[in-house]
């Protein structure tokens, strides 16, 4: 359990907030490249920041403050220019910088124009990384955005999903290192879905192990008449620090929109067999996928994701630490809160503390390795009936069950990369889904 104080260290985000501060030292993905194929400016709110994102007419991105620094006209409506965005009130003009380049009426009556040199807005650097935008909100100068060796595999068809999901980040980031929530959550979940049969459960887990390491956390575990030959033990799964998850074939990420919202963030890598092969996927395609169904008004409990989402938020918005009581499954969690908080004690004595996990040599930002208990078979291919039957990646040739709401067109153009139709299946099942 943990004081309303700690609660609030771990799980307050915006500006000047511990964590929040802490937080804005790393980049942050907060949207998919392909939302401005037909549009150029989108508002958002990051960290409780209150911004828009654009893409200017030479092909750059821009993140600033929503409101000009003028009269606070809102920026999300002015338009975009060859550098920068311009406000559609008095036609004030800001690079991707924040610096004012032009203010019209004002230039005319000084031509120096001093008022001009001296006018900026808030703006935060952006980059455009695997089909998804980047953030980094923190002092300078910034760390590299990682270049983690799955987003350069080839003959692989990528796509970004994302979700606004309405409760705090800790609680999503905590089910990242709580390997038996999969059991339940996803395994019989999906079980009892499918039938009322009560007699059938999946194998339980009966060994765990958690490590840290310079990304992250990995955690290992056993279910089941499984051995420590098992993948699952040998490699496991990573808990990406700060707020990542990755599970060999995806990412996930949880961005805090601000202290009572969240931005699920999934990229998800599906190989092709390698009868499709070569395959060079043109365009990353993103989309978001919808929370509840439109009908009932009920969570959509059918995918991986979504089933999350649904534990997440029955957890409250910020959910209440004081009133937990915390087992042997909960190891892991208790190793992330107390890193947390050395992290956030370090950023406090000493401003120039180096947060855990950031890369800023250049010369060490190429195909940043990271544990995977399915690389071998993602770099190298595997024939179609082998990938079929492969417990991690196998599901992924027959549907899409990372989360709901997939487009047709995504799912076209992904039928097209892997050359065959998917099931389109109501309810998956997923790796350890076999009953005892």
């Amino acid at each position: 359990m943990l004081s309303e104080e700690k609660n609030n260290r771990l799980t307050r985000v915006g500006p000047g907030t511990e964590m929040g501060e802490y937080l804005r030292r790393y980049w942050h993905p907060i949207a998919g490249e392909s939302e401005f194929d037909d549009k150029a400016i989108k508002p958002i709110r990051i960290l409780g920041e209150d911004l828009v994102l654009y893409k200017d007419l030479c092909g750059n991105y821009g993140l600033v403050d929503r409101r000009c620094p003028h009269r606070s006209a809102d920026m999300s409506y002015g338009y975009v220019e060859n550098n920068g965005i311009r406000c559609s009130y008095h036609g004030w003009q800001f690079d991707n910088s924040g610096q004012c380049v032009h203010q019209p009426f004002e230039e005319v009556c000084d031509p120096s124009a001093r008022m001009r040199c001296n006018t900026r807005t808030n703006a935060y650097p952006v980059q455009a990384k695997a089909g998804l935008l980047w953030a980094y909100m923190g002092p300078a100068p910034a760390p590299q955005l990682p270049d983690w060796e799955l987003f350069n595999y080839k003959n692989g068809f990528a796509q970004g999903v994302f979700a606004e999901i309405p409760c705090n980040w800790f609680q999503c980031q905590e089910n990242s290192i709580d390997p038996v929530h999969f059991e339940w959550t996803h395994n019989n979940w999906t079980l009892r879905q499918q039938s009322d049969d009560t007699e059938g459960y999946v194998p339980t887990h009966k060994k765990l192990d958690f490590e840290e390491f310079d990304y992250g956390f990995t955690y290992k575990r056993l279910r089941g008449i499984e051995t420590e030959d098992d993948i699952m033990w040998q490699v496991g799964r990573v808990t990406l620090w700060p707020n990542g998850f990755y599970l060999g074939h995806h990412f996930e990420w949880r961005v805090p929109i601000d202290d009572y919202h969240t931005l699920s963030v999934l990229w998800v890598f599906s190989r092709v067999p390698t009868e499709q092969e070569p395959y060079q996927q043109r365009r990353i395609p993103s989309w978001y996928g919808p929370i509840k169904d439109p009908i009932s008004g009920r969570w959509i409990t059918s995918h991986v994701a979504n089933q999350d989402f649904v534990v997440w938020v029955g957890q409250g918005q910020i959910t209440d630490r004081s009133r937990e009581r915390l087992g042997q499954s909960d190891r892991g969690i208790v190793m992330m809160r107390r890193r947390f908080f050395e992290e956030l004690d370090a950023l406090r004595d000493n401003p120039a503390h180096q947060p855990k996990g950031l890369i800023t040599d250049p010369a060490l930002n190429h195909n940043v390795f990271l544990p995977s208990a399915c690389r071998d078979e993602l770099i190298n291919g595997l024939p179609r009936e082998e990938l079929a039957a492969h417990p991690l990646l196998g599901p992924y040739l027959k549907d899409f069950f990372g989360q709901a709401g997939q487009p047709d067109d995504v799912r076209e153009a992904y039928e097209e990369a892997v050359g065959q139709k998917m099931q389109g299946a109501k309810l998956f099942a997923v790796h350890g889904s076999g009953r005892k």
